[in-house]
């Protein structure tokens, strides 16, 4: 169902989007969704650990988080992934990962057949230029010492992608693609609401031109009657200029409006991946029937039928430092069996397509 979010009087001009209208986020259609040809952008068996240690001047190592642990994902051009799950999965360890923010314990990140994990230093710096971050917090993302100009600049002149005389207009024309008058630039973030001030991150992610955005979380932290706003900018964005993005939440009613494809996290690994709103219709894990479940709807008729089927999780997740054996969910899952318990369950096809795929011994049997 369309969201629609009318105009708001009190907020600021330049906070509005472009058109006059009212705001419209459309969930994203099949046949709007980009062809999956060849890969472009790929992950295959990342892993991120961190090392727990004991010890003051003489440290042993205790433990290791296991905070990504082998995750494979393959996106096309143009391509939308939302990566979805509840907090401290790792989503936004692996987008940082994913981004070189963080070296990965192991496995490779490959964007158009280049192997991003083999860069070093100067090779490494410039290739960033082909991949950005929008960050969840937009009031700690911007330096508050440096202007809007600045903070767009930098980039620019960092990669000396733009001549010195050419900085003027170009940040001009960022903030207006963002949908904010060029007179900002001259401003300092804490003149600017929260979700000007995300514009503002979103046009410094685009500065250099990237060809692959990860947008971790970027509405999480703005009032409700903005966030449609930004998440029309960011699919415009994805649309005008032909983006590849990988789009964390835990919020599955966010994502389905913007993504492709939904991948489902789970304390370090994914447990279901499939066409957005097969996904969100019809959920095949039983920890993605979880989160799907505790959407709310808004109908009251219809929330309150629906609050009698919520599946309900039994306990808290178990900690990434001790993860327990064979399938990580098995503690917390309904349908878990001892064969659960035993090994890693593999991938299982749901259709001939192949296009979804969930983690479950149990998943024919579940969904049948």
């Amino acid at each position: 169902m369309p969201v629609a979010v009318a105009p708001n009087p009190s907020v600021a001009a330049s906070e509005r989007p472009v058109p006059s209208a009212a705001v419209e986020v459309t969930a994203a259609s099949a046949a709007d969704a980009p062809a999956l040809g060849a890969p472009f952008f790929e992950l295959r068996d990342v892993e991120t650990h961190f090392p727990v240690e004991k010890g003051f001047l003489f440290k042993r190592r205790v433990g290791t988080v296991r905070a990504v642990d082998g995750v494979s994902l393959t996106l096309a051009r143009g391509e939308v992934l939302g990566l979805v799950g509840e907090s401290g999965c790792g989503k936004s360890t692996l987008g940082r990962t994913v981004l070189q923010l963080i070296p990965p314990t192991a496995g490779r990140v490959l964007l158009a057949g280049r192997d991003l994990t083999a860069l070093r230093g100067e090779a490494l710096r410039h290739a960033r230029t082909d991949f950005q971050m929008i960050f969840q917090d937009p009031y700690a993302s911007l330096n508050p010492r440096m202007t809007v100009y600045d903070c767009l600049a930098e980039a620019m002149t960092a990669h000396r992608s733009v001549p010195a005389t050419e900085l003027p207009r170009r940040v001009g024309a960022l903030l207006e693609t963002v949908g904010m008058a060029a007179r900002f630039q001259r401003k300092y973030p804490h003149e600017f609401s929260g979700g000007q001030r995300q514009r503002i991150a979103i046009a410094r992610a685009l500065a250099v031109e990237p060809q692959v955005i990860i947008a971790d979380e970027p509405v999480s932290a703005l009032d409700v009657s903005i966030q449609a706003q930004i998440l029309n900018l960011i699919a415009r964005l994805v649309r005008e200029r032909n983006l590849t993005m990988i789009f964390i939440s835990h919020d599955l009613s966010v994502v389905k409006h913007v993504a492709d494809r939904i991948a489902v996290m789970y304390l370090g690994r994914l447990v279901e991946i499939g066409p957005a709103a097969e996904v969100f219709e019809r959920p095949l894990h039983p920890y993605a029937k979880a989160l799907v479940s505790a959407v709310p709807i808004p109908n009251p008729a219809r929330e309150r039928d629906r609050a009698a089927r919520r599946v309900i999780l039994a306990g808290d997740p178990p900690s990434p430092l001790n993860p327990p054996a064979g399938c990580r969910f098995h503690p917390r899952c309904a349908y878990a069996i001892e064969e659960c318990k035993a090994a890693q369950p593999p991938w299982v096809p749901w259709d001939e397509t192949g296009l979804r795929r969930a983690a479950c011994i149990r998943l024919k049997e579940i969904n049948g």
